[in-house]
């Protein structure tokens, strides 16, 4: 039942029929979103993406449908299955969604979209879905499970613990559910004890683990070969060349040095508004670049196509560095080393991932923990609450006449190109300017909660209907293409650039070109096959695109690896 083995979502399904209806019917099927109150009648309830019957209609009983559409219904799931196995999710989903517009009635159907919403991090989506097959069959296991890990993956464990539950009483030999349910137990009780003692007043860790370093805490071993900071304990462009090598050869460096490299970080970050201006010097470029995801092989090949950074060639993050990968700690502190040294030429935005709640699921804490103790977790805790919510590059030059410009006439700030960098998206309100994000007091709030502007910048999301819609995710928001062109045109942007979803390219550009989307972690936990990119910007605001494939890594080290038990959030 574990999504990590659970290949396939219909292994418990009867053979599909040997002979497929024709699905010309399909081929004229327009495209269709959730409205945007929220609320809709069927088929839209779940944003779907096909239309089905006539007018997009779905049968309202059972006894509607007959024998044609039945077989077709059928056929569609089978087409579905196959794509799901395939890693093909957006084809599945379409799929699946078609075969819900023949045959609304079918709660196995409804469960293996979940199942796909799940991969595609749609968690409130695989909600709905889940809630829907179990509406339909009350002993819809695998339904019961879905909803459960769609529930503790927005953070909801309570309501993930009364399915899982539910699904040890339907099936009491399910050991994968038993292991997650017990995840479950222990992780609502600490939660309980954390928010019991949360009110009590701690020096910050920063300030307890900078006075253990000045008092000689934890002295490198006299063994010990690998990487040292220089004797004045300043960080180098050798010292990160040399650690890049030594994680790469599978080497943990001394806890001292990580501490020393968070807090030389931290130093930096905590000078920095929430909005970060980021100017392109006259014969330099700006690479921003997407989630990473502790998958360190595909960021150490990602840094030889960018280049390092330097004085003169600068690197945005934009967020989500850790969690899922097994290699999260690695890449943090590559960029963290790197934003010593170069505090003015990288920049790192907080993604929804830099968060405490995420990283207790997510496996970031239970790796950290494991490989260099709970002092640096609870140290690397106060860092991200230290990262900028979003950056502002702006071009130094006006654009080229000879350019192909993207988006069509763009909007200018004095004349020149500027694009705002933010992990998730826009907001839930108009109005929202530069200054309120500039003002977001983020190491204060320290988390960004379920709603506002810090929660927003997180976890938004496009859409493709005008408006704003309810959060496929179940946290945060979608905002339609005329949300992003009031904002860009108020702000005198150019462009939203984000993070946060994978695009099977790499990238992708959207909202008439106001909008694009970089994800850069290929073949995301092992299991999507999507390219990877980075978008390079230079002095007068010309985009170019990058993309890359996956890199070889060590297999016995899994996604999630460290995620204590949580391995059904594999993805």
């Amino acid at each position: 039942m574990s999504f990590s083995n659970d290949s396939s979502p219909t292994s418990s399904l009867p053979g599909s029929p040997e002979s497929a209806t024709s699905l010309s019917s399909l081929a004229e099927s327009s495209e269709y979103r959730a409205p945007l109150s929220g609320e809709a009648p069927e088929p839209s309830i779940d944003g779907t993406s096909v239309g089905g019957g006539e007018g997009g209609i779905r049968a309202s009983s059972a006894d509607e449908i007959n024998e044609d559409d039945k077989k077709l219904a059928l056929s569609l799931k089978s087409q579905a299955n196959s794509h799901f196995t395939a890693s093909r999710y957006r084809e599945a989903l379409d799929m699946y969604t078609a075969s819900l517009n023949k045959n609304p009635f079918d709660p196995i159907v409804w469960s293996n979209r979940a199942a796909v919403r799940l991969k595609l991090e749609e968690h409130g989506l695989a909600i709905a879905d889940s809630t829907r097959a179990i509406e339909l069959d009350s002993r819809a296991v695998k339904a019961y499970y879905r909803r459960a890990i769609a529930n503790l993956a927005i953070l909801k464990p309570k309501a993930a613990l009364v399915d899982f539950k539910q699904v040890m009483k339907l099936d009491p030999n399910n050991a994968p559910a038993r292991t997650q349910m017990e995840a479950t137990q222990k992780l609502i009780k600490r939660l309980a004890f954390e928010a019991a003692i949360a009110g009590k007043e701690e020096e910050p860790m920063s300030i307890k683990m900078r006075k253990m370093v000045e008092e000689g805490a934890s002295p490198l071993s006299a063994d010990y070969t690998g990487p040292r900071l220089a004797d004045d304990e300043r960080i180098t462009p050798e010292f990160i060349d040399s650690m890049i090598q030594y994680f790469k050869d599978g080497n943990l460096i001394p806890k001292r040095i990580s501490w020393q490299i968070l807090l030389g970080a931290y130093d930096a970050l905590k000078e920095e508004e929430s909005l970060v201006d980021v100017p392109i010097p006259e014969g330099q470029t700006v690479d921003v670049i997407g989630d990473c995801h502790g998958q360190y092989y595909d960021f150490m090949h990602l840094l030889s196509l960018t280049g390092k950074p330097s004085e003169t060639h600068s690197l945005v993050f934009d967020g989500d560095l850790v969690d899922r990968g097994s290699w999260s700690t690695e890449i943090l502190l590559t960029v963290l080393a790197y934003k010593w040294l170069y505090p003015r030429n990288v920049f790192i935005n907080r993604g929804n991932h830099e968060t405490t709640d995420m990283n207790r699921v997510y496996g970031y804490e239970g790796e950290a923990t494991k490989k260099y103790g709970v002092q640096m977790y609870k140290l690397s805790e106060e860092i991200f609450t230290a990262l900028p919510l979003a950056t502002l590059i702006t071009a130094s030059a006006p654009p080229r006449i000879d350019a192909s410009p993207n988006p069509p006439n763009p909007t200018l700030y004095q004349g020149v190109k500027r694009f705002f960098v933010v992990h998730g998206g826009l907001f839930s309100k108009d109005g929202v300017t530069l200054d309120d994000i500039r003002s977001i007091p983020r190491m204060s709030l320290k988390q960004p909660g379920q709603e506002g502007l810090m929660c927003e910048a997180l976890w938004a999301d496009p859409q493709d209907a005008p408006g704003r819609g309810p959060s496929k995710r179940g946290v945060g928001l979608g905002f339609g293409p005329d949300v992003t062109r009031r904002w860009t045109d108020e702000n005198e942007v150019t462009a939203v650039i984000r993070a946060h979803e994978v695009r099977q390219g790499g990238y992708s550009v959207e909202h008439d070109g106001r909008l694009i989307t970089v994800f850069s972690a290929p073949n995301y936990v092992d299991q999507v096959g999507n390219l990877a990119a980075f978008v390079r910007i230079d002095e007068t605001g010309e985009m170019k695109f990058t993309t890359f494939e996956a890199q070889p890594h060590p297999t016995h080290i899994r996604p999630m690896m460290y995620a204590g038990g949580m391995m059904g959030l594999g993805m």
